[in-house]
């Protein structure tokens, strides 16, 4: 099937599964806005749109109705690069601070100024419902939040972009940018676009160089997890994200380190990518 057929195929099951998803939602609550409503509702968004189309699409487009393997998953990864991938994600925390510091200082033209209130304004919006869906009064809800903003979105981003778009545009230097690109975009936060771009690369990268996709996934959900984490560590109950200065202000030092370590990590990882 050539690569336009492809992308229509799987953006027309995205799209039809997302209504059903968003159609189901409402039934079940009723376009309740509550926070707990919400949780459901994102739940069933990354099933129907992220989770569900790859995995329907692989299976269509696997000659042996083998999705797993069309998609990179039938293979244990190496333990010394899941290993130095975790490091690679620990290490980054700093240096994707700094780039977040430094994507947040951008400031658009003056005629653009209405583009930017609209920017900023979704920016606050997006944290403030990142806060809601955060905050947690006992360890069952810490859990839930554990699966819902850090697991499901490490497995179903990475069966979307990496096992899906990436590898139908090709696996090169080409498409891994381009996923890169719509996997940041496609966050709606323009002052977090560039360390998302980049991680997204990053990941786009690996994938290529394991031929693994339990590998990206697996920093994905190193990365979300740390957020997450982070939250109820230092930040629960303040209106100061501290984990999130790290690396950025006057420890911008700390995230020049950090990229540098970074670095020598993924050439370290890429040296090991691929042996059994």
């Amino acid at each position: 099937m050539k690569v336009w057929k492809q992308i229509l195929t799987w953006l027309g099951v995205m799209s039809v599964l997302t209504l059903v998803a968003m159609g189901l939602w409402y039934l079940l609550c009723g376009g309740d806005m509550s926070t707990a409503s919400l949780k459901w509702l994102q739940l069933m968004q990354t099933v129907g749109t992220f989770l569900l189309p790859p995995l329907l699409c692989a299976w269509m487009w696997s000659a042996t109705r083998q999705p797993w393997h069309w998609l990179q998953l039938d293979q244990r990864p190496n333990g010394k690069v899941a290993w130095l991938a975790v490091a690679i994600m620990v290490c980054a925390i700093p240096g994707i601070n700094l780039l977040a510091d430094l994507n947040g200082r951008v400031v658009l033209p003056e005629s653009l100024g209405f583009i930017e209130h609209f920017l900023r304004e979704q920016e606050d919006t997006a944290a403030a419902l990142t806060r809601r869906f955060l905050e947690a009064d006992h360890f069952g809800i810490i859990l839930i939040n554990m699966g819902l903003l850090a697991v499901l979105p490490a497995l179903a981003e990475e069966l979307s972009f990496r096992g899906t778009l990436q590898q139908v545009l090709g696996n090169r230097h080409t498409a891994i940018w381009i996923t890169a690109f719509v996997f940041s975009a496609i966050h709606m936060q323009f002052y977090g676009f560039v360390p998302r771009m980049l991680m997204g690369a990053l990941f786009g990268y690996v994938f290529v160089w394991t031929g693994n996709l339990w590998i990206p996934m697996l920093m994905h959900f190193v990365n979300n997890s740390l957020a997450v984490l982070s939250f109820y560590l230092f930040d629960n109950g303040t209106d100061t994200n501290y984990a999130d200065t790290i690396g950025a202000g006057t420890t911008w030092w700390l995230g020049v380190l950090s990229i540098m370590l970074s670095i020598g990590l993924i050439l370290l990882l890429r040296q090991h990518a691929g042996q059994k």
